[in-house]
């Protein structure tokens, strides 16, 4: 829609202060990388970055400088007699980026660029795509299934579920403040630790912790339970004589953190907890586990929305 290739059913559409509703795409001066680089073979790099400025017919003059500074931008600047069958993946997916910024657009739509491409070089052109971008200060649009992408890259992100809008905050609001269920099992590595608990008129129990509940918050509850969120590296390990017994089924090393897969002796879901560093612990054994009050999250269960803070 923001393209032109399809028409809302409702609402207007703005690039800056123009609103493009009925603007042919053409005319919106809008840049697209795809996740299929979409390079001509036939041609070479030079020849596919400077494609853009011949269709929009900008003086044949120009092209070499233009072409040259962008190329320059994504480091590909030595490579322009090359044909697209010759460079790496990375590389392809650069002289995309470089095609879509040769004649600096109003507006970046980027569909899921780096989902081609393997773990490292994904890493790698990411940090070069959010350095670009700053450099440009050219908004884009970026759209990615990868949760970690979003939130290193983007100043703003929109979580959807089924075409429905979710949330639509910083990064950092994001992850404090998800508002709802869905958001915070989705943002962060691991998720988010849930549990459903009664509300009584003392407050839930979480793993020895009571969980108090405002005014506010208990009149915002459609029902008698609350879904109570934890994040791993605020479920910390306590003495026997606390806390929710579970037994390890797996222990991840990352060598500067370690996580605790762990099932209730009790029953009910996995619970993770991240630990600082090695750990001496192994699968098999038998943890106490319980949240850190201040970080407990508190969403009613019904509707799975965020309980006012």
């Amino acid at each position: 829609m923001i393209a032109g290739l399809e028409d809302p059913t409702a609402g207007d559409i703005y690039i800056g202060d123009r609103h493009v509703n009925d603007v042919p795409p053409k005319d919106r001066d809008v840049a697209m990388v795809f996740q299929n680089y979409g390079l001509y073979p036939h041609m070479t790099i030079g020849e596919n970055i400077r494609y853009p400025l011949k269709v929009r017919g900008v003086p044949r003059s120009e092209h070499a400088a233009l072409v040259q500074r962008a190329a320059d931008k994504v480091e590909l600047g030595k490579l322009l007699h090359r044909r697209p069958s010759e460079l790496s993946g990375g590389q392809r997916q650069r002289v995309a980026l470089a095609r879509a910024i040769v004649r600096t657009p109003t507006v970046f739509l980027m569909d899921e660029p780096l989902s081609n491409l393997d773990a490292k070089l994904r890493v790698q052109t990411r940090t070069q795509i959010a350095a670009l971008q700053r450099r440009l200060g050219v908004t884009t649009v970026y759209v990615t299934h990868d949760q970690v992408e979003a939130m290193t890259m983007g100043d703003r992100v929109v979580v959807l579920k089924d075409g429905l809008l979710q949330q639509c905050a910083t990064p950092q609001d994001l992850f404090t403040r998800p508002s709802n269920v869905f958001v915070a099992g989705f943002i962060g590595s691991p998720a988010m630790n849930m549990i459903t608990c009664p509300v009584t008129e003392d407050g839930a129990d979480f793993g020895g912790v009571t969980v108090g509940f405002t005014p506010d918050q208990r009149a915002a509850m459609t029902s008698t339970q609350a879904t109570l969120g934890v994040r791993p590296e605020n479920l910390r390990l306590v003495e026997s004589d606390g806390g929710i017994e579970a037994t390890i089924d797996t222990v991840e090393e990352l060598g500067s953190d370690s996580f605790l897969y762990c099932t209730p002796t009790n029953g009910g879901t996995t619970l993770v907890a991240r630990l600082p560093g090695l750990s001496s612990l192994r699968a098999g054994g038998t943890v106490r586990l319980s949240p850190e009050q201040d970080a407990v999250h508190r969403f009613d269960t019904a509707s799975g929305v965020r309980l006012p803070d």
